[in-house]
This record gives structure tokens, C-alpha cells and sequence, in this order.
């Protein structure tokens, strides 16, 4: 029997920055192409499995822990997995790429006024008035990704370019994602 082979796409940017609406988009063509595809959302992920975890340093790296683990299982049983989560320091996604088989780190790219406009929460306004400690952007660093696998450009480029570029380089890398023979 025939076993695709799994994979782990993870978007990383700061809040507002297109990661959920690019890996949506991905997931999509993904799905089109008979891929099977689980999207793991870190706002939806905080709400159940990460619940209770505040936004500390080691909170936040214990939350990137759980994604990790999930997605290393979901993986290793041919899903690809897109995860769309924050993941602020440089050593939680060095983690991440140190425990999960096959993975690609994708930076979402978005110039943090871009992110506040976009930010139909009130989330940035809330943490510049001090109402929301530690939050990535404002209070809390964002460390910029060192050697991400792929970056694009969420106010300068579309979905549809951005999910295209995505595609392409997964088609091109050395080891692509189809069914292992």
C-alpha cells in the first residue's frame, strides 16, 4: 500500500499578519490535490489543548511544545499539517524544526502598522493601553525568523501569489510531498 508522506508547514508572523487566511488557502489546494490536511490554529489550539497556559516566555514555549507534538503524530501518519501560530522566539521554532521529522517554517512577513490596521479584535489597541500584558508586537518581542524555508509578503503580495509560492516550493524541494512507492 502506498503511503503519502506527511509534512508539518508552519506560519509564523505576528498577530494580523495573514497566517491562518494564507494556510487556509494552502490547505485548500492541498485538499484539491488529494492531499490529506489538518489545519492547527493557535488561537483554537489555546482554547482547548493549550488551555490554562498564559503568554510567559515558558508558557508560550509550552504551548509550542503541545503544537509540536500533535503535529509530529499527525504527520507521521501522512497528513500534512499547517499550523498558523505566532511561535515569537527564534529558539521555540528551533525546537519545533529539531522534532518534527519534516518540516518547513514559512514566515509571514507583515509590517506591524499593516497588522494593527488589519486587527479587527482591538487587540493591538489594547495591549498599547496596557489592558493586555505581553502581547508580540507591543510588549513582547518578535524575533524575525533567521533561515525560514520560505518568507512572503502578506501587504505586498496576494493570498493567490502567496499560496502559489508556497506551492511551488513545496513542488520543487528535494524531497516533495507525495506518495512514498
Amino acid at each position: 500500500m502506498d503511503r503519502q508522506q506527511g509534512s508539518v508547514l508552519w506560519f509564523t508572523g505576528l498577530s494580523g499578519s495573514g497566517k491562518t487566511t494564507t494556510a487556509k488557502a494552502v490547505a485548500a489546494e492541498l485538499k484539491a490535490r488529494g492531499r490529506l490536511v489538518e489545519m492547527l490554529d493557535g488561537d483554537e489550539l489555546r482554547a482547548t489543548i493549550c488551555k490554562g497556559l498564559g503568554f510567559s516566555r515558558e508558557d508560550r514555549f509550552e504551548n509550542i511544545k503541545r503544537i509540536a507534538y500533535v503535529s509530529k503524530l499527525l504527520s507521521r501518519n501522512g497528513v500534512v499539517v499547517l499550523v498558523s501560530a505566532i511561535t515569537p522566539y527564534e529558539e521555540m521554532r528551533a525546537y519545533a524544526r529539531s522534532v518534527i521529522p519534516d518540516y518547513a517554517e514559512i514566515y509571514v512577513n507583515c509590517p506591524l502598522p499593516e497588522c494593527e490596521k488589519r486587527d479587527v479584535k482591538g487587540l493591538y489597541a489594547k495591549a498599547r493601553s496596557g489592558e493586555i500584558k505581553h502581547f508580540t508586537g507591543v510588549s513582547d518581542p518578535y524575533e524575525e525568523p533567521v533561515r525560514p524555508d520560505i518568507t512572503i509578503s502578506t501587504d505586498a503580495d496576494s493570498v493567490v501569489s502567496n499560496c502559489s509560492k508556497i506551492l511551488k516550493w513545496l513542488d520543487d524541494r528535494p524531497r516533495p510531498m507525495q506518495a512514498a512507492h
